[in-house]
């Protein structure tokens, strides 16, 4: 039995110029794309599901871990993984699962890029001390969130992954500093009930799930930039893993520390929960709350910059396939697709103008995550189904244990994209529904256009016989 492909590796200079994601770098591009601005956030949406959102938090860690181990052994597997999971999608199930693929991990990309900054703009606005600031100002704010990612990107791959590498760090602080030291100053009469949403255990969980999915896109974002990491049937696994795991743990361990640091009560429904958790920690000192917010602030421009990244290296991956206008795939010379970019940054400008004008706060940050997550659980479902399929065929390579432990691996993958789906709520699968529609409207001119694949030939037209 002849041994799976592995990811074809850059032959030209130029080609490898463009790989400027070594491990470190693909692990922090992982980690600065999992946690953003959400995590300053979670807490607060957590808290109004009670303290079994812990628990559901823990349990999508699992499911993100394992997604994480699945798209490290797809991306050895495929041939040519440009583009994460468009490319596994298309390759076991061909171009239009292919492109349905792209086309909702792109959409959920640019709207999660529109929720990371709805909810660093609440932090923009508490680092400057504007309270109830009008839509337009927050717009305002949010059009520096997008467009100074932007313009980093547009500056190179080098430039992003050196700013991502840093912003890593600086968010980091603040997160282990409750983490760690929150603990000494966490009273337990501050955490909520179990169950604290008012209605059935169900209720409960499902205003936890929707928060904690969210803050876990990103584990496949190693996978989507599989073109710019160096060795990629190696690093992409493991930075996808370690990446997840680290964000993980700390997602655990500051959630429940910010728990039990702010009474329950003023934590559910505050945009700023890290703030009132610094004051607590550090009672009587002014600059306490500032300071939280300035790296929330660092921390969402590191998320956004690495989002920038992502949403255009997919839609790039798709157009050079002949699967997305042929302008997205347009690089200059230092290989950055610059009309990726843009555009990554004008549609979640106009999504959020649009948001702004109905509501503001928590509210936008909600609509807009549950929008991403059911987006973001086809893209993971059909990857899981495309390594469900080799692993059920007869060209997989593998037998016994290893082939019993991939299929367990691949089996929760796909029951966990389910779950996203189901847990995100009605509301936001109807908006996904009606945004896949309008890709199926694009594809049909995309398709047109494209004529008549080589491997498929025009079915023949025979004349019927006349009747005597």
């Amino acid at each position: 039995m002849s041994r799976p492909q592995r990811a074809v590796q850059p032959r030209t200079p130029a080609e490898h110029k463009a790989r400027a994601l070594g491990l470190t770098s693909a692990t922090g591009l992982v980690v600065g794309s999992v946690i953003g601005t959400g995590v300053f956030t979670m807490p607060a949406v957590l808290a109004g599901g009670g303290t079994s959102s812990l628990l559901v938090l823990g349990v999508v860690a699992v499911g993100a871990t394992l997604l994480a181990v699945l798209f490290g052994q797809l991306t050895r597997r495929v041939p040519n993984a440009d583009g994460g999971l468009y490319a596994y999608a298309r390759h076991e199930f061909g171009d239009f699962a292919g492109y349905l693929t792209g086309w909702c991990y792109w959409v959920s990309a640019w709207a999660g890029n529109a929720a990371i900054v709805s909810s660093w703009v609440l932090y923009v606005d508490a680092l400057f001390g504007l309270e109830n600031p009008p839509g337009w100002a927050n717009w305002l704010i949010a059009l520096a969130g997008l467009w100074i990612p932007a313009a980093v990107n547009l500056a190179g791959v080098r430039q992003m992954a050196w700013f991502e590498n840093l912003t890593v760090v600086l968010k980091f602080l603040p997160l282990l500093f409750v983490g760690v030291v929150g603990w000494f100053f966490v009273s337990s009469g501050n955490f909520g009930p179990f169950n604290a949403s008012g209605g059935s255990l169900y209720s409960a969980i499902g205003i936890g799930a929707g928060v904690a999915l969210f803050a876990f896109i990103g584990v496949e974002v190693a996978a989507i930039t599989a073109k710019r990491v160096r060795n990629p049937g190696r690093n992409v696994g493991l930075a996808s893993v370690l990446g997840t795991a680290a964000s993980a743990v700390l997602y655990l361990v500051v959630s429940a520390a910010v728990m039990g640091l702010v009474p329950h009560d003023t934590l559910v429904g505050n945009g700023t929960p890290f703030v009132p958790a610094f004051e607590a920690v550090l009672p009587g000192v002014d600059w306490a709350g500032k300071l939280v917010a300035a790296l929330a602030v660092i921390s969402g421009i590191g998320a956004l910059n690495g989002w920038t990244l992502v949403t255009s290296e997919v839609s790039r991956a798709t157009a050079a396939d002949g699967l997305f206008p042929k302008a997205f795939a347009w690089a200059d010379r230092k290989h950055t697709p610059w009309f990726g970019v843009l555009v990554a940054a004008a549609l979640p400008s106009l999504l959020m103008l649009w948001r702004y004008t109905a509501d503001t706060g928590l509210t936008v940050f909600t609509f807009l995550v549950n929008l991403s997550v059911v987006t973001v659980a086809i893209p993971y479902f059909f990857s899981a189904c495309a390594q469900l399929t080799h692993l059920v065929s007869r060209r997989r390579g593998i037998r016994g244990l290893l082939l019993a432990r991939d299929l367990l691996i691949t089996g929760v993958s796909v029951l966990f994209s389910m779950w996203i789906t189901f847990a995100a709520g009605y509301a936001a699968v109807y908006q996904a529904l009606v945004l896949l529609l309008i890709g199926l409207v694009l594809y049909a001119f995309l398709n047109a256009r494209r004529g008549p694949r080589e491997d498929k030939q025009e079915p023949e037209v025979r004349e019927l016989p006349r009747a005597a």
